[in-house]
């Protein structure tokens, strides 16, 4: 069987976001939490929430009528392989032309200050 892959939908993202940022989480405490930003069905959420259980990304327990979701991986490593399978699919690996772009395109002068910064210290 092949190893799934690391990267999430978007709407996956979303959820472990909110999960990771609290820890654990029931349905209804992620439903709510959707519901300030857009209208989502209760059914929708739990449906995601099964399904990222399936994919191995959360794992739950039973408390009382409910379930408490919690991720089985912390969000940096998470992050961390959804950065390298897009460096290796778009770049072929090489994460020199994404930094080329972000220094080009998208970094702010403070944003590029921090990261020379980081750099030094690196070195």
């Amino acid at each position: 069987m092949r190893k799934p892959s690391p990267t999430l939908t978007p709407s996956e993202l979303e959820l472990m976001k909110l999960v990771w940022s609290r820890g654990q989480a029931t349905v209804r405490d992620l439903y709510e939490a959707l519901r300030e930003e857009r209208r989502v069905a209760y059914t929708t959420v739990m449906t995601m929430m099964n399904v990222l259980e399936k994919k191995g990304h959360l794992r739950k327990k039973a408390a009382g009528r409910s379930f408490v979701y919690r991720p089985t991986r912390p969000q940096r490593q998470v992050i961390g392989g959804m950065v390298r399978e897009f460096v290796e699919r778009v770049f072929g690996g090489s994460a020199e032309p994404l930094l080329v772009h972000l220094v080009e395109e998208r970094l702010s002068p403070e944003e590029l200050d921090a990261l020379a910064k980081r750099i030094r210290e690196k070195r």
